[in-house]
């Protein structure tokens, strides 16, 4: 029963933030769209905060569990976007709010999965010698993780506008080369 109504509440929250600002969603809407009373629902969640991150993390292990492996800088692009898409406008409405901070943190997260799942790719294909990728990881993890999450939050900025996105693609598709231009790079710096 307790995981039933712990699930109860997040799909409300959800339903909720699907149609209104995160401000404008109280525990008390929460608590009587799903027929429970307040205390069940602070069993389950300290705040509404606690239940937004909850929620997140969940969208993002999702988003890789469903993008098990990438092979390329376009299917980071994709893995990534399909994350902060997911349910626009429930995505939106955390964007504009106060836990804005909780989204772009599992945004970032999930860009450095992807990006270190490519590099690692990159590195068993023998596209990348693997002493450089180990030397240098992060730094490299790090340039894209942050390249990813600054194109996602313009993205976000437009509205989710579509042709944002199919330009940003076409932009990593002509980047598809990535792999060479990471290794000459490493090369260049030893």
């Amino acid at each position: 029963m307790a995981k039933f109504t712990r699930e109860a509440i997040k799909a409300t929250f959800l339903r909720l933030l699907e149609e209104r600002p995160f401000s404008e969603i109280t525990v008390k809407n929460i608590v009587e769209e799903c027929g429970i009373n307040r205390n069940s629902f602070y069993y389950h969640f300290q705040d509404l905060p606690s239940l937004l991150e909850e929620i997140i993390r969940e969208e993002s292990d999702a988003v890789i569990e469903k993008y098990s492996s990438v092979n390329s800088i376009v299917e980071c692009f994709d893995a990534i976007e399909d994350f902060a898409s997911h349910r626009k406008r429930a995505i939106m409405h955390i964007y504009r709010s106060v836990s804005r901070d909780v989204f772009e943190r599992y945004l970032m997260k999930t860009g450095e999965y992807f990006i270190s799942q490519y590099i690692d790719a990159l590195a068993a294909e023998g596209e990348i010698d693997q002493s450089l990728i180990s030397r240098n990881k992060s730094l490299i993890v790090g340039y894209y993780k942050c390249l990813f999450f600054g194109v996602i939050i313009e993205w976000l900025e437009s509205g989710m506008d579509e042709q944002l996105a199919k330009d940003f693609r076409r932009i990593f598709r002509l980047k598809a080369d990535t792999a060479d231009e990471l290794a000459d790079i490493l090369r260049s710096q030893l």
